[in-house]
This record gives C-alpha cells, sequence and structure tokens, in this order.
C-alpha cells in the first residue's frame, strides 16, 4: 500500500513539474514573440501577434483534446472536408475566435505587406507533382 501511495506522489508530483514547465515556457514564448515584432509592428500590433498566438495556442489545444476524448467512438469519413470547408466550419463554431484571428492577421498584413506577399505567393503558387526518379 505504501509503495502505490509513494508511485502515485511522485507521478502527481512530476505532472506538477511538467505543467509548471509548460506554463514558463509558454510566457517565455510570449515574451519572446512580443519582442520579436515589437519593432516592426509597434507595441499594438505586437501584443496582438502575441494574442493571436496564444488564440491559436489554445485552439489547437482545445481540438487535440476534442478528439482524444473521441477516441475511436468517431465514424471515420470517407472524404475529408478541404481547406475552405474546414475554416467555414470553424467560422460558424467559434465566431468570436475567428474575427480576433481575422483582426490579427489584417494588422499583420497592413504593417508587413512583405509577410503579405510570401502568403498569397504560398497559397496561388501552382502545386508541383512529385517528380518520380528513374532508377
Amino acid at each position: 500500500m505504501k509503495a502505490i501511495l509513494r508511485k502515485l506522489l511522485v507521478g502527481l508530483i512530476a505532472a506538477a513539474t511538467i505543467a509548471a514547465a509548460a506554463g514558463v515556457l509558454v510566457v517565455s514564448a510570449g515574451f519572446a514573440l512580443y519582442a520579436l515584432v515589437r519593432d516592426p509592428l509597434g507595441p499594438a500590433g505586437a501584443a496582438a501577434v502575441v494574442a493571436l498566438a496564444a488564440a491559436i495556442l489554445a485552439a489547437l489545444t482545445a481540438f487535440i483534446f476534442e478528439r482524444w476524448a473521441q477516441g475511436s467512438k468517431s465514424a471515420k469519413v470517407d472524404e475529408e472536408p478541404d481547406l475552405v470547408q474546414k475554416l467555414i466550419t470553424m467560422v460558424k463554431e467559434r465566431p468570436i475566435v475567428s474575427a480576433a484571428g481575422l483582426i490579427g492577421a489584417a494588422t499583420l498584413a497592413i504593417r508587413n505587406p512583405a509577410i503579405t506577399a510570401i502568403v498569397v505567393k504560398a497559397f496561388l503558387d501552382p502545386k508541383r507533382p512529385p517528380s518520380k526518379k528513374a532508377k
């Protein structure tokens, strides 16, 4: 009985340590991101970028835990929805997060047109088929 309690206590301490380290990591990454984009975007723009990054991190975490909670119960769909359908679904389900993301992206696009050009080029360039090498 004593060994079980000891293992449980060690596991709880390890989980708390990992959670604390993850919190420090997220806060440090937020400060680093703010410092990185403060000069080109200004303090308000940098704060918006950090808030957008935090919202994206929260959404990804929620998505991962939702998928994990569903497990094998979810029915497999034959056809995977494309990016536009996924975005429309996300906007319908989470309009406030979508609006915040749009405001952050618009601020970033207005303040830094070079990044906007890179993103637009990445989406508009035709995809090259994978080359087949002859052996």
